[in-house]
């Protein structure tokens, strides 16, 4: 139920962000790049990483790379959560993460240890950037959140 904390049911004020508020965006792009980098680690060893809004998680597929040739590759794919999908009305591609799929769930610990931050700041920092996400879905805006 923790992606509860994502269904906004008012607008978003200054005061939910404190931690964003306090940090410089290098600050803010180094925490999403170690995430990014957690994520990458974990989708390595066939594990989904749930973030909160949704889950990562690689799928075989295949690939055509010439007329007759087709080769098995993996693709990343994230898989908004149902909930979620539900409350913003989002129109997303059916993916289905087969149930063998080991989850986990992102380690602020260790991601914080690679940059050299407090536990603390990572967490909230992640929390506030996906709130604030969840702000621009609920304001119909486009967005787009990318990560290396």
């Amino acid at each position: 139920a923790k992606m509860l904390k994502y269904l906004l049911f008012k607008p978003l004020g200054p005061e939910d962000l404190p931690t964003l508020k306090e940090l410089r965006t290098t600050e803010i792009c180094e925490v999403w790049a170690a995430t990014s980098w957690y994520i990458r680690r974990q989708l390595l060893q066939k594990k989904a990483v749930d973030i909160g809004v949704g889950t990562f998680a690689v799928l075989p597929a295949h690939a055509t790379v010439e007329e007759d040739k087709v080769l098995p590759v993996e693709k990343p794919v994230f898989q908004p959560c149902r909930f979620l999908k539900k409350f913003y009305r989002l129109k997303c591609a059916k993916i289905r993460i087969p149930d063998k799929t080991p989850l986990v769930e992102l380690d602020y610990e260790q991601i914080a240890a690679g940059i050299h931050f407090r536990q603390e700041i990572v967490e909230q920092c992640i929390h506030e950037t996906l709130l604030f996400f969840a702000g621009a879905l609920q304001d119909k805006k486009e967005v787009e959140f990318s990560f290396t």
